[in-house]
This record gives structure tokens, sequence and C-alpha cells, in this order.
């Protein structure tokens, strides 16, 4: 009960969220929820409700949530008719926000609309395609490592392994670093995802070696040993499928502004103005 109480506390601090671009598939019949003084309330309008409500809301199913939601609809029913019987209708200060909300709301739909045209599959593959000609795959390795706190410490540990000791059971026993449980084992990893000095002598090493002299980065004194080499490979088309889609949009969105604005009549006060002040700040500065 008390999680019930904070869900629909919650959802009542969001009562005027602005209504959403995408819902979620209404079902085919589209029943009446409830009626307020005789003015229905389908389902299709609850989904939509619950599309502007903060993300940790919208991901929610909507059975779970469908009895608050409704509450909220129509309390924001009974306090919309209230405020009509008011007169807020012809309210100016109602009217501004309301063209507002609509330059917001036609602006965001044909973007939207825009953008879904844009983002077609042959769309993604040809983007695919681009990235996979200008992304050479890099390649990887598999490394331990022994993490310890001073110099001498790390000497230490490399004059045990040369004495035959373990590295696996070394790691468990001295690393003071997360994967030291583990065996110190940091599993494949790209030359960015390291710290330089640490990136640089991975790389340098042969697969099966460890390193003869300890490795210092911000974290502390490393003892490094290669597992494995191997060659990187392209990403699947679903493993950057997100990342295409973005870029894509990010180039649909610029190439749509880039028109719309070539052929607008646009006059920037405030670029105006900056442009101004710069050249009066150039007149007034003192010659060299």
């Amino acid at each position: 009960m008390l999680r019930k109480s904070l869900l629909a506390a919650s959802l009542a601090t969001v009562i005027f969220a602005s209504p959403a671009m995408a819902q979620d598939a209404a079902p085919a019949e589209d029943p009446v929820l409830a009626t307020v003084n005789g003015e229905e309330i389908l389902e299709s309008e609850v989904r939509a409700t619950q599309q502007g409500l903060p993300q940790q809301y919208r991901q929610l199913p909507f059975e779970m949530l469908k009895a608050d939601l409704l509450t909220r609809e129509i309390n924001q029913r009974l306090l919309m008719n209230a405020g009509s019987e008011a007169g807020l209708a012809d309210d100016e200060e109602v009217k501004e926000q309301i063209a507002a909300l609509e330059r917001r709301l036609i602006a965001e739909t044909y973007l939207d609309r825009a953008l879904n045209d844009a983002i077609t599959e042959d769309a993604i593959n040809a983007k695919y395609e681009e990235f996979i000609a200008t992304n050479e795959p890099e390649p990887q390795v598999h490394a331990r490592h022994i993490l310890l706190e001073s110099e001498e410490d790390a000497k230490a540990v490399i004059a045990e392994l040369d004495d035959g000791a373990d590295f696996v059971e070394l790691a468990k026993e001295k690393s003071t670093g997360p994967s030291g449980p583990n065996g110190g084992d940091l599993g494949f990893f790209n030359r960015a995802d390291m710290v330089a000095p640490f990136a640089e002598a991975a790389f340098a090493m042969e697969a099966g070696t460890y390193s003869s002299e300890p490795v210092q980065t911000q974290f502390g004194w490393h003892v490094i040993k290669v597992e494995e080499k191997k060659e990187g490979a392209q990403p699947s088309l679903d493993e950057v499928r997100q990342q295409l889609v973005a870029e894509i949009s990010r180039d649909a969105f610029n190439a749509l502004v880039e028109d719309l604005r070539a052929t607008a009549d646009i006059v920037n006060n405030v670029e105006i103005e900056a442009a101004k002040a710069a050249e009066e700040a150039a007149k007034e500065a003192p010659a060299e």
C-alpha cells in the first residue's frame, strides 16, 4: 500500500506534464474508461497521458499504472471544466501559453515525421557500410594485472613471478584492484579503454609474457600479464544500430534546418547587438 500511495503522489506532481509526441500502441478497440459529467475518457487518452510522464513511468506496463493514470485524467478534466467555467479560455495568459504549446507541438511533430522518413533500413544499411569503410577494426589484448601501492611491492611481485609463482594466485593474494579476486583478469580491451601507460605497455608485450618492470599509472603500480592478442573485428550492424540511427537523425536535422534557414528571412537581433558591441570594443581598444 505504501508503494501504491507513493506512486499516486508522484503522478499527482506531474499532473500538467506536457503531452508526448509518441504514444504506446492503443488496443484495436478503444474502451471508455470513465465519464466526467457525461464526457468520455478513452483508454487511448489515458495511454497518451502515460507518455507525458517522466521516463521511469513511461517504461512501466500500462496496466500497472492504469488506475492512477485514470484518476489523474479525471482530476485534470474536473480542473479543466472548472477553469473553463471561470472564463480562463479567454484569459490572455492562458492564450499565450496555448499559442506557445501549439508552436512547440507543430515544430516537434514536423521534426519527428521528417526524422522518421529519414531513418529507413536502407539509410541505416548505407550508414553501416560507411562506418565499416571508415573505421579500421582495433586490435585487442586480453590481460591480467596486479595493482600495488609502491614500486618496491611491484618489483617484489615480479621477482616472485621470475621464481615461478602463479600470476593468478599472486593477483588474488596481493592485488589492491577490484579485479584481484578474479585473478586480475581484465578481459579483452582496446587501446583506448585503458589509461595510456597501461595500454602502451600491454600492447607492446607478447602473449604469454608479463611485464619485466612495473608500470605506473595514477592508480598505482601494475604488473601486467598478456594472455592473448587478437586482431580487431568490425561490430555487427545490431551492435552499432543505435549509434547509426543517432547519426542519421543528427544529419537529417542539420540538413532540414539548413534548408529552412536558406529560404527564410531571419533577423537575429542578439547577433546584431553582439556584432555592434564587438565593433565598439575594437574601436576603443588601444593601438599597439
